[in-house]
């Protein structure tokens, strides 16, 4: 997928905002090797949830909002931690996920709230695909490859017509970019 992107023309991507897909992250590091990758929050928070109890579930939460809402690195690092210390007999599974994908989680620390916003979940790429799969799942087959393309194609210009909205502080977010990508933002795509 990376390679097609390649071959399309996209010469940099600045921000991947991924989910747990097992090597995607190196797929992304050979295409684009100067990309940042954030791995969803709530991806991480769901796969952590699945190895607690529900009466836990609640407070282990608390602990762990420490973690992903600080404001800085440091008080990251500090909050996990005291989560570890707390958490690590009982779930040393959860603790060790967040031990190894501790850079890719915590790469939007480097960015303002705004871009924060924007890079910590892949949520609004989960609402696409369900709009998508609604409109496939109803037929298993179809004639031909071009078929299911233009079934894709008119679901998303229908879902489109709902994206009205703006991103929120954009303009904002975008001189944020400029100071960030300065050596690899295009003004003229900036604006």
């Amino acid at each position: 997928m990376c390679n097609d992107l390649k071959n399309r023309g996209v010469q940099d991507i600045l921000i991947a905002c991924k989910d747990g897909l097992s090597g995607f992250s190196e797929a992304i590091s050979t295409a684009f090797p100067r990309t940042e990758i954030q791995l969803c929050i709530i991806h991480q928070i769901r796969n952590s949830m699945k190895y607690v109890a529900y009466k836990y579930q609640k407070e282990l939460i608390a602990d762990l909002k420490k973690v992903y809402q600080a404001l800085t690195i440091e008080e990251a690092e500090s909050s996990f931690t005291a989560f570890k210390e707390k958490w690590g007999k009982k779930h040393p599974i959860i603790v060790r996920s967040w031990e190894n994908n501790w850079l890719e989680l915590t790469a939007y620390f480097k960015y303002p709230y705004e871009i924060r916003r924007m890079i910590y979940t892949t949520n609004i790429i989960e609402g696409y695909h369900r709009q998508l799969r609604k409109v496939t799942k109803t037929k298993t087959a179809y004639p031909t490859d071009e078929a299911l393309v233009k079934i894709i194609y008119l679901a998303t210009i229908e879902a489109s017509k709902k994206w009205t909205m703006s991103i929120r502080d954009w303009k904002n977010c975008i001189s944020q970019f400029a100071i960030y990508f300065e050596d690899r933002l295009d003004s003229e795509i900036a604006i």
